[in-house]
């Protein structure tokens, strides 16, 4: 087991760039960009179908979803993206009138957060969080 101070020099060690991308196995770009777009208000960057993949900018500074197009996508574990939203209730009507797929009612932690688990069209889990806190931190 590493020691605080091995710990602290090898993360200090490494220089982010402050960009994310944050890639999700698909089974057809040419269903789930459009419902990036449609649904999630998302803009293609590129597509490089040469090796079935594309990545669109999300609404967050920095942050993109890159898809990889594969045979098989979806199902249950891997990492589920949270988007912090303004207003859950309206993203939650969003979602209700494009006929998304949610893992029921928006759960609230009272005083911390509001949570809503939805899918897009191969099961990926992602989900949308309202900030109770008052400090502006999910």
């Amino acid at each position: 087991m590493a020691s605080e101070a091995t710990l602290e020099a090898t993360t200090t060690a490494i220089s982010y760039d402050g960009g994310l991308t944050c890639a999700l196995s698909v089974t057809s770009l040419d269903r789930s960009i459009p419902w990036y777009e449609n649904v999630l208000g998302m803009t293609l960057m590129y597509r490089m179908d040469e090796i079935a993949w594309c990545e669109l900018r999300s609404a967050v500074a920095r942050v993109s979803i890159g898809l990889s197009q594969v045979e098989s996508a979806g199902g249950p574990g891997g990492a589920t993206l949270t988007f912090g939203v303004t207003d859950l209730d309206a993203a939650k009507a969003a979602l209700d009138a494009a006929g998304v797929r949610q893992d029921g009612p928006i759960n609230e932690i009272p005083g911390m957060v509001r949570l809503l688990t939805f899918y897009d069209p191969d099961g990926n889990a992602l989900m949308f969080y309202q900030d109770l806190s008052g400090n502006g931190e999910g």
